[in-house]
């Protein structure tokens, strides 16, 4: 079709016709070209009170946000940056595609098709972009904020990583790698330009280019060279970190996979949380410091020249090593303990005793990691209250997989000693294969393990105060909640009995409601501290569980949203189960999953079962309801905290309620009904009462 007009008249023919959906994907001057033709904009506004379903992608600029909030009072609208191209699909059946167009302007020329392929796979382009966009509320809150989203996501399509990873490269001021040869494989085939172009910004002196980071071996020599002479600076560590990743100065991306052959990974964690690309900037920085650089280790392979590398078989002969390594240190010494028991066997062949020498007697830095122990704690206490100057311990996790002590001397030498039986109570029974080396790559790597082993250290303790003390204050904070509301209420209540006066009535009951939903917040951030603190207590007694089944029915058709909706409906048939559990946390539960059925269900029947499983003797109560169902966003992370959209509740009902059900011994589940309408949330408790089995 060719000519704004002729455009314009069809397009308001189409839109009249529209039953279901209409899709709208258009670049930033695409807002102001809908506003710009109020006949047009008027359809749209029709379509919306006719409950079409209105999507729009566009890109959300300081220019045309104006624009795009206008949108957003009819559309549902996601930013995508930079985002080319205009087009519309009309109930998945119609497509309309336009070149690009001036802003306020329509477009002369527009491609319209009813092929049914090529309309489903154009759908298909969209459905992908939807995915990959932001909500507009966010961009625009970035815009006028200043504020970047916090986000991290699991990509597990092919096509979005790619796309996602090419983004962060080339939005990135400095970009460091870290990747088994798999993973450089991988970038070669599928991000390669990528890099030439932030390589191209470096030149222009805007950012700080690449850096790279893997173990150089043979194999990878020819693709090597390929990066080095496209501007990318490498270097080489032995032993990589058990994952791959890229991290620039805003984002990191991860993965475990190996990415043999240069396969794309299946999944990559992608985050611009600030505390994860602090993290592994931090890391990759320390691995690069202690790397060779590339150019230097290609010679090496190149010239076949190999580092004193010996395996040692004899216990005997790895404990004498072992000791005139520690007498012989000149600057620095670092071991890490993998067990407590390995600390106690070679504190009594004397190796803390030569490493408190060494530090006095030559101002020898001492730094160990080993598991904490009550054991240990009398000569952790001596060396902390003798050689506090030199020595420095830190505690780390019992490390059951790793079984090995890693000793380093001098950043030049490493000794491992694995461990063949950490029962046995003597150096030499216990210890199995060791391995001595020279290899500069080699001890540095080791160095690199010790020194981020290190650094977690440090950010876990900080991250474990930071959390007591937050917990201490959400305790106490409820606590001080609590005290005064329950009197706000009683007298509350009392003044309205004595006012015979409707309109100060009403005014009471309104303080008397907001008091009470201050109160639930209030008891809730108390559950949640006791099952986090696992000290949720439970006064198990016998009852029927069809008795609170039915109080709790009774108590939700008095209350407020239920007595409100005459077009919703409630059902129950329970029968008698005899169970023992805590009447008071087991009747909180069912409340608060009949209150969820009735907030998410405009019209027709709730229905709350109750029945035995005979085949694991349990009771089991079921409540289903026809509402608008979980949403797939919220679905993996249902009982976790604060998994809610809704704009009413704090989102800690269903974690609470999996606590009191797990504390019980039993199970809590929630899912979508088959049907698509509505969603069934069921427990299930044991049957221990003798009469119910």
């Amino acid at each position: 079709m060719y000519g704004a007009e002729n455009i314009v008249n069809r397009t308001l023919r189409d839109l009249a016709d529209v039953k279901q959906t209409f899709d709208n994907c258009t670049d930033h001057t695409g807002p102001s070209v809908f506003l710009a033709y109020q006949p047009m904009w008027d359809a749209c506004i029709a379509l919306k009170q006719r409950g079409i379903r209105l999507r729009f992608i566009t890109e959300i600029t300081k220019d045309n946000i104006s624009d795009c909030k206008e949108v957003m009072k009819v559309y549902e609208l996601r930013h995508l940056d930079g985002v080319k191209g205009n087009f519309g699909i009309a109930d998945g059946k119609d497509y309309g595609g336009a070149a690009k167009s001036k802003e306020a302007e329509v477009p002369n020329q527009l491609i319209r098709s009813n092929v049914r392929a090529f309309v489903e796979q154009q759908q298909y382009f969209f459905e992908t972009l939807w995915l990959k966009s932001t909500p507009a509320e966010l961009r625009i809150k970035e815009i006028e904020e200043g504020i970047t989203t916090i986000r991290t996501r699991v990509l597990e399509n092919q096509d979005e990583i790619i796309y996602e990873l090419k983004r962060l490269n080339n939005t990135a001021n400095k970009l460091s790698i870290c990747s088994a040869l798999g993973g450089m494989q991988m970038s070669y085939n599928f991000l390669f330009d990528s890099y030439e172009r932030a390589i191209a910004k470096h030149r222009k002196g805007e950012g700080e280019g690449m850096r790279w980071i893997m173990n150089i071996d043979k194999e990878g020599v020819p693709l090597v060279k390929i990066f080095l002479q496209a501007g990318i600076r490498l270097r080489h560590i032995k032993n990589m970190p058990p994952l791959n990743f890229g991290v620039s100065d805003k984002e990191v991306a991860i993965t475990v996979e190996k990415m043999e052959g240069g396969k794309m990974s299946q999944s990559f964690l992608v985050s611009n949380e600030p505390l994860y690309t602090i993290h592994f900037n931090s890391v990759f920085d320390e691995l690069w410091k202690n790397g060779i650089y590339a150019e230097d280790r290609i010679s090496d392979i190149e010239l076949g020249a190999e580092a004193n590398v010996e395996v040692i078989p004899r216990s005997s002969r790895a404990k004498d090593l072992y000791l005139n390594l520690v007498k012989k240190a000149e600057k620095e010494i670092i071991v890490m303990f993998p067990t407590t028991n390995a600390f106690i066997r070679q504190n009594n062949i004397g190796v803390i005793q030569f490493s408190g020498e060494a530090a006095r007697g030559r101002n020898v830095k001492i730094r160990i990691l080993m598991p904490s122990h009550k054991s240990t704690e009398g000569i952790v206490q001596y060396l902390k209250e003798n050689y506090a100057e030199y020595v420095d311990i830190r505690y780390i996790e019992n490390m059951s997989d790793t079984k090995a002590t890693i000793l380093v001397i001098d950043r030049k030498v490493s000794l491992v000693m694995e461990l063949r039986d950490d029962s046995k109570t003597t150096f030499d029974e216990a210890i199995g294969l060791s391995t001595y080396s020279n290899s500069r790559p080699g001890v540095l790597s080791y160095v690199s393990i010790f020194e981020n082993l290190w650094k977690l250290t440090e950010l876990y303790e900080q991250l474990k105060h930071q959390d007591i003390m937050q917990k201490e204050f959400i305790n106490i904070a409820a606590h001080e909640l609590k005290t005064p509301i329950q009197p706000i209420l009683g007298l509350t209540e009392i003044l309205r009995s004595q006012i015979k006066d409707v309109k100060q009535q009403e005014l009471l009951e309104v303080t008397i409601r907001n008091a009470k939903r201050l109160q639930q917040l209030t008891n809730d951030i108390l559950d949640v501290t006791k099952i986090e603190g696992r000290s949720l207590e439970l006064n198990k007694e016998d009852f029927n569980l069809k008795d609170i089944v039915i109080n709790a029915v009774n108590d939700i058709t008095l209350g407020g949203d239920f007595h409100k909706n005459e077009n919703l409906k409630l059902s129950y048939n329970p029968q008698v189960i005899l169970i023992k559990a805590d009447k008071g946390r087991i009747s909180q539960v069912i409340s608060n999953l009949l209150s969820n059925a009735v907030k998410f269900t405009r019209e027709g029947t709730i229905l709350v079962g109750i029945k035995k499983d005979e085949n694991n003797n349990s009771a089991v109560v079921r409540v289903k309801d026809c509402g608008q169902g979980i949403d797939s966003s919220i679905l993996p992370r249902l009982f976790t905290k604060f998994a809610t959209k809704s704009h009413k509740g704090t989102g800690l009902g269903l974690f609470i309620s999996k606590g009191i059900i797990e504390a019980h011994g039993g199970k809590i589940w929630g899912e979508n009904n088959p049907d698509g309408k509505g969603a069934t949330f069921g427990f299930s408790l044991p049957i221990t009462d003798p009469r119910n089995i």
